[in-house]
């Protein structure tokens, strides 16, 4: 049986714990139909001994989709890679750069830098165990081991295993004494290494990532690099997402509208209601639809102090969009609406 499809990785919506679970895909499927969507990383231990359709169960609209895996032991990490294929995913993505205490006390995340052959290691073992993708995330170093040369040989030790895709965030991590928070915002961006890195290894594919916050910087970067992966900007601001389709892929179908998004969306949240989800869990992830907007406030007041109420429903939502003017809800991305007198 041949190889599925590989997913572009021209742009793409970073994994992030505790945000991007499956009702945020799900919503950022409204908005762009074409970028890569990831999952929150998930250890191999919790979806080995843990429930695995809570932990790897997604919606079929969320496609393409990658599944991120946290761990180190090649074997478990190649039986979920393989569990990852039965499910339905199309890429396997393995956390080289998360730099919490709690990723780096259990030798993954973004202390494997400082161990390439065991990336290696599990590359090749997951390579063995699905016929996807396997890609690794990574930062540009870690700690003291922060050279170039401890860069390029950690790329190389890990391409020699079978790995032709590395999205690469452009910060160092410091493992000790910064938070994850500070690890994202403290360590200088240093995009002339990725494209040092990507100058070096032509033939890899190389996806840039960190403090990418417009559509318009990431086609910059596009310039160099293969890819582009966004992240917290477009879970703050997810209208961004809205000219992805016409603006990184080329299409020529109009972009969505605010409304036309909630709208996509509205079904969707009715069936995980019915399943007894409550209604916060979805709706979080459109808080910041109309971040700067006219009836910005009023959407999240809204959602935040009714949608927590016992047997809150889709009214919530609807009380939420009589709110927001209808120039608002109905612009096309890049169309500001008039700014209150």
């Amino acid at each position: 049986m041949s190889a599925p499809a590989r997913p572009p990785l021209t742009l793409s919506v970073a994994p992030m714990m505790d945000w991007t679970d499956r009702h945020c895909r799900v919503f950022h499927r409204t908005l762009t139909r074409r970028t890569l969507l990831y999952t929150e990383m998930v250890t191999t231990g919790a979806i080995i001994h843990g429930d695995r359709d809570r932990h790897l169960g997604f919606d079929r609209a969320e496609h393409p989709v990658a599944l991120q895996l946290g761990g180190s032991d090649a074997a478990a990490l190649a039986e979920c890679a393989r569990m990852g294929e039965d499910f339905g995913y199309d890429e396997i993505n393995l956390n080289c750069g998360c730099p919490s205490d709690r990723v780096s006390s259990g030798s993954f995340g973004a202390s494997l830098m400082g161990t390439p052959d065991t990336v290696a290691r599990a590359v090749g073992a997951m390579r063995a165990a699905t016929r996807l993708p396997v890609t690794v995330k990574h930062r540009i170093g870690i700690d003291d081991l922060d050279s170039y040369e401890h860069l390029t040989n950690f790329v190389r030790t890990v391409e020699a295993a079978g790995c032709d895709t590395f999205i690469v965030h452009a910060r160092k991590a410091w493992l000790s004494g910064l938070s994850p928070k500070e690890n994202r915002e403290i360590p200088p961006l240093r995009y002339d290494v990725v494209r040092q890195l990507k100058a070096d290894f032509p033939h890899l594919t190389v996806v840039l990532n960190g403090g990418v916050l417009t559509l318009d910087a990431a086609q910059d970067a596009l310039a160099w690099a293969d890819g582009v992966m966004i992240g917290r900007a477009a879970y703050q601001d997810p209208f961004i997402l809205a000219r992805a389709d016409q603006d990184v892929f080329g299409e020529s179908a109009p972009s969505v509208t605010r409304r036309e998004a909630i709208e996509a969306f509205v079904p969707y949240v009715a069936a995980q209601l019915e399943a007894g989800q409550p209604l916060p869990r979805m709706m979080k992830h459109t808080l910041g639809l109309f971040a700067g907007q006219p009836g910005a406030r009023h959407w999240k007041r809204t959602l935040s102090e009714q949608g927590y109420k016992p047997g809150a429903g889709l009214e919530v939502v609807r009380a939420a969009l009589e709110g927001v003017p209808a120039e608002v809800l109905d612009a096309r991305p890049g169309v500001t609406a008039p700014q209150p007198a």
